[in-house]
Protein backbone atom coordinates (compact mmCIF):
# COMPACT_ATOMS: atom_id res chain seq x y z
CA UNK A 1 0.00 0.00 0.00
CA UNK A 2 1.72 3.40 -0.76
CA UNK A 3 1.87 6.47 1.37
CA UNK A 4 -1.23 8.34 -0.30
CA UNK A 5 -3.43 4.65 0.44
CA UNK A 6 -2.28 4.04 3.61
CA UNK A 7 -2.98 8.12 4.91
CA UNK A 8 -6.78 8.04 3.75
CA UNK A 9 -7.72 4.52 4.94
CA UNK A 10 -5.90 5.70 8.24
CA UNK A 11 -8.43 8.71 8.31
CA UNK A 12 -11.69 7.31 6.69
CA UNK A 13 -11.27 4.87 10.16
CA UNK A 14 -10.88 8.17 12.05
CA UNK A 15 -13.90 10.06 10.56
CA UNK A 16 -16.22 6.70 9.92
CA UNK A 17 -18.99 7.92 12.62
CA UNK A 18 -19.56 11.07 11.48
CA UNK A 19 -19.60 10.23 7.77
CA UNK A 20 -17.95 14.10 7.18
CA UNK A 21 -16.88 15.58 3.96
CA UNK A 22 -13.64 15.39 3.20
CA UNK A 23 -11.98 18.39 1.51
CA UNK A 24 -8.62 17.71 -0.23
CA UNK A 25 -6.65 20.85 0.30
CA UNK A 26 -4.53 20.90 -2.41
CA UNK A 27 -2.50 24.37 -1.80
CA UNK A 28 0.66 22.49 -1.88
CA UNK A 29 0.47 19.80 -4.23
CA UNK A 30 -0.40 19.43 -7.85
CA UNK A 31 -2.93 17.94 -10.24
CA UNK A 32 -1.27 14.64 -9.93
CA UNK A 33 -1.67 14.59 -6.64
CA UNK A 34 -5.97 15.48 -6.87
CA UNK A 35 -5.53 12.40 -9.65
CA UNK A 36 -4.48 10.08 -6.72
CA UNK A 37 -7.05 10.87 -4.59
CA UNK A 38 -10.16 10.97 -7.00
CA UNK A 39 -9.01 7.15 -8.00
CA UNK A 40 -9.53 6.52 -4.04
CA UNK A 41 -12.57 8.17 -4.17
CA UNK A 42 -12.46 11.62 -3.27
CA UNK A 43 -14.88 14.41 -5.22
CA UNK A 44 -14.01 17.16 -3.00
CA UNK A 45 -10.95 18.96 -3.60
CA UNK A 46 -10.07 23.15 -1.89
CA UNK A 47 -7.61 25.78 -2.55
CA UNK A 48 -6.84 28.67 -0.92
CA UNK A 49 -5.77 30.75 -4.31
CA UNK A 50 -8.06 31.35 -6.93
CA UNK A 51 -5.61 31.50 -10.10
CA UNK A 52 -4.16 28.52 -8.59
CA UNK A 53 -6.85 26.90 -8.54
CA UNK A 54 -8.23 27.21 -11.75
CA UNK A 55 -4.63 26.53 -13.24
CA UNK A 56 -4.54 22.67 -11.75
CA UNK A 57 -8.23 22.67 -12.56
CA UNK A 58 -7.44 23.06 -15.96
CA UNK A 59 -4.75 20.43 -16.01
CA UNK A 60 -6.79 17.87 -14.64
CA UNK A 61 -8.72 15.24 -17.12
CA UNK A 62 -12.40 15.96 -18.31
CA UNK A 63 -14.07 13.43 -16.64
CA UNK A 64 -12.13 14.71 -13.01
CA UNK A 65 -13.25 18.16 -13.80
CA UNK A 66 -16.91 16.94 -14.77
CA UNK A 67 -17.14 14.58 -11.63
CA UNK A 68 -15.40 16.40 -8.54
CA UNK A 69 -16.51 19.77 -6.79
CA UNK A 70 -13.60 22.28 -5.98
CA UNK A 71 -13.99 24.28 -2.84
CA UNK A 72 -12.24 27.99 -2.29
CA UNK A 73 -11.15 28.04 1.25
CA UNK A 74 -9.05 31.08 1.41
CA UNK A 75 -9.80 34.65 1.75
CA UNK A 76 -11.32 36.15 -1.45
CA UNK A 77 -10.63 39.55 -2.74
CA UNK A 78 -13.21 41.80 -4.78
CA UNK A 79 -10.76 41.70 -7.41
CA UNK A 80 -10.91 38.04 -8.27
CA UNK A 81 -14.67 37.45 -7.63
CA UNK A 82 -15.33 37.53 -11.14
CA UNK A 83 -12.90 34.73 -11.82
CA UNK A 84 -13.96 32.55 -8.84
CA UNK A 85 -17.77 32.49 -9.26
CA UNK A 86 -19.05 30.02 -11.32
CA UNK A 87 -15.51 28.47 -11.20
CA UNK A 88 -16.25 27.10 -7.46
CA UNK A 89 -18.62 24.82 -6.06
CA UNK A 90 -18.72 26.57 -3.02
CA UNK A 91 -17.17 29.73 -1.56
CA UNK A 92 -16.30 28.87 1.79
CA UNK A 93 -14.58 31.92 2.93
CA UNK A 94 -17.94 35.13 2.29
CA UNK A 95 -16.42 37.20 5.61
CA UNK A 96 -18.71 40.96 4.83
CA UNK A 97 -21.49 41.78 3.63
CA UNK A 98 -19.80 43.49 0.62
CA UNK A 99 -17.55 40.50 -0.75
CA UNK A 100 -21.36 38.33 -0.64
CA UNK A 101 -22.80 41.33 -2.62
CA UNK A 102 -19.90 41.45 -5.19
CA UNK A 103 -20.41 37.70 -5.64
CA UNK A 104 -24.30 37.91 -6.45
CA UNK A 105 -23.83 40.79 -8.97
CA UNK A 106 -21.30 38.74 -10.56
CA UNK A 107 -23.48 35.56 -10.28
CA UNK A 108 -26.32 37.69 -11.97
CA UNK A 109 -24.59 38.69 -14.86
CA UNK A 110 -23.34 34.62 -15.24
CA UNK A 111 -27.09 34.06 -14.40
CA UNK A 112 -25.88 31.42 -11.54
CA UNK A 113 -26.54 30.94 -7.93
CA UNK A 114 -23.34 30.47 -6.10
CA UNK A 115 -23.18 28.42 -3.01
CA UNK A 116 -21.36 30.31 -0.27
CA UNK A 117 -20.51 29.97 3.52
CA UNK A 118 -20.00 32.99 5.97
CA UNK A 119 -16.83 32.74 7.98
CA UNK A 120 -17.13 33.52 11.63
CA UNK A 121 -13.82 34.48 13.51
CA UNK A 122 -15.43 33.51 17.40
CA UNK A 123 -11.50 34.05 18.11
CA UNK A 124 -11.07 37.36 17.26
CA UNK A 125 -7.61 37.26 15.38
CA UNK A 126 -6.89 40.13 14.11
CA UNK A 127 -4.92 38.23 10.94
CA UNK A 128 -7.93 36.09 9.87
CA UNK A 129 -11.11 37.68 7.98
CA UNK A 130 -14.49 36.87 9.16
CA UNK A 131 -17.88 37.61 11.25
CA UNK A 132 -17.40 38.22 14.91
CA UNK A 133 -19.85 36.25 16.56
CA UNK A 134 -22.18 39.47 17.52
CA UNK A 135 -22.49 40.45 13.55
CA UNK A 136 -23.01 37.22 12.00
CA UNK A 137 -26.85 37.65 12.54
CA UNK A 138 -27.25 41.03 10.74
CA UNK A 139 -24.60 40.13 7.73
CA UNK A 140 -26.62 36.55 7.48
CA UNK A 141 -30.02 38.88 7.12
CA UNK A 142 -28.87 41.05 4.69
CA UNK A 143 -26.94 38.15 2.84
CA UNK A 144 -29.96 36.46 2.58
CA UNK A 145 -31.73 39.02 0.41
CA UNK A 146 -29.82 38.72 -2.36
CA UNK A 147 -31.18 36.23 -4.76
CA UNK A 148 -27.56 35.07 -6.77
CA UNK A 149 -26.17 34.03 -3.65
CA UNK A 150 -27.54 30.66 -2.04
CA UNK A 151 -25.84 30.44 1.81
CA UNK A 152 -25.29 26.57 2.44
CA UNK A 153 -23.88 27.09 6.04
CA UNK A 154 -20.68 28.79 7.94
CA UNK A 155 -17.08 28.19 8.28
CA UNK A 156 -14.80 28.69 10.87
CA UNK A 157 -10.55 28.28 11.31
CA UNK A 158 -9.23 27.93 14.90
CA UNK A 159 -6.23 29.30 16.06
CA UNK A 160 -3.28 27.00 15.27
CA UNK A 161 -2.42 27.50 19.06
CA UNK A 162 -5.09 26.93 21.11
CA UNK A 163 -5.36 23.97 22.92
CA UNK A 164 -7.89 21.06 23.06
CA UNK A 165 -10.24 22.66 25.54
CA UNK A 166 -10.16 25.91 23.72
CA UNK A 167 -10.66 23.79 20.64
CA UNK A 168 -14.06 22.37 21.86
CA UNK A 169 -15.32 25.39 22.90
CA UNK A 170 -14.14 27.53 19.87
CA UNK A 171 -16.27 25.03 17.64
CA UNK A 172 -19.02 23.86 20.24
CA UNK A 173 -20.03 28.32 19.38
CA UNK A 174 -19.68 27.53 16.04
CA UNK A 175 -22.32 24.76 16.16
CA UNK A 176 -24.01 27.04 18.48
CA UNK A 177 -24.25 29.97 15.76
CA UNK A 178 -25.21 27.98 13.25
CA UNK A 179 -28.46 26.33 15.16
CA UNK A 180 -29.66 29.81 16.14
CA UNK A 181 -28.98 31.06 12.62
CA UNK A 182 -31.17 28.30 11.27
CA UNK A 183 -33.92 29.05 14.32
CA UNK A 184 -34.27 32.48 14.02
CA UNK A 185 -34.37 32.67 10.17
CA UNK A 186 -36.15 29.21 9.44
CA UNK A 187 -33.61 28.59 6.65
CA UNK A 188 -32.16 25.15 5.84
CA UNK A 189 -28.47 25.21 6.45
CA UNK A 190 -26.75 22.14 5.52
CA UNK A 191 -22.82 22.52 6.24
CA UNK A 192 -20.21 23.43 9.00
CA UNK A 193 -17.37 23.99 7.33
CA UNK A 194 -14.45 23.45 10.23
CA UNK A 195 -11.46 21.26 11.38
CA UNK A 196 -8.14 20.77 9.46
CA UNK A 197 -5.03 18.20 9.68
CA UNK A 198 -4.31 19.15 13.34
CA UNK A 199 -7.76 19.93 14.69
CA UNK A 200 -10.40 17.60 12.63
CA UNK A 201 -11.42 15.43 15.34
CA UNK A 202 -12.39 17.37 17.71
CA UNK A 203 -14.12 19.07 15.04
CA UNK A 204 -16.14 16.55 14.16
CA UNK A 205 -17.07 15.80 17.86
CA UNK A 206 -18.81 19.33 18.17
CA UNK A 207 -20.74 18.94 14.54
CA UNK A 208 -18.37 19.84 10.89
CA UNK A 209 -19.76 18.08 8.19
CA UNK A 210 -17.20 19.19 6.28
CA UNK A 211 -13.61 19.29 7.21
CA UNK A 212 -10.47 20.66 5.06
CA UNK A 213 -7.30 18.31 5.18
CA UNK A 214 -3.95 18.91 3.48
CA UNK A 215 -0.68 17.78 5.30
CA UNK A 216 -2.33 14.89 7.12
CA UNK A 217 -3.55 13.29 3.28
CA UNK A 218 -0.66 14.06 1.28
CA UNK A 219 2.05 13.82 3.56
Amino acid sequence: MDKITENYEKIKAQIAPYNPTIIAVTKYFDESQIIKYYDLGLRNFGENRVKDALNKIEKLPENIRKNSKFHLIGHLQENKVKLAVGNFDLIHSVDSVKLAEAIDKEAKKKNIVQNILIQINNAREEQKTGFAPEEVKSAFEQILRLDSVKILGIMNMAPIDSSEEELHYLFANIKQIYDDLKSEFGVELKQISMGMSRDFKIALEEGATMIRLGRILFE
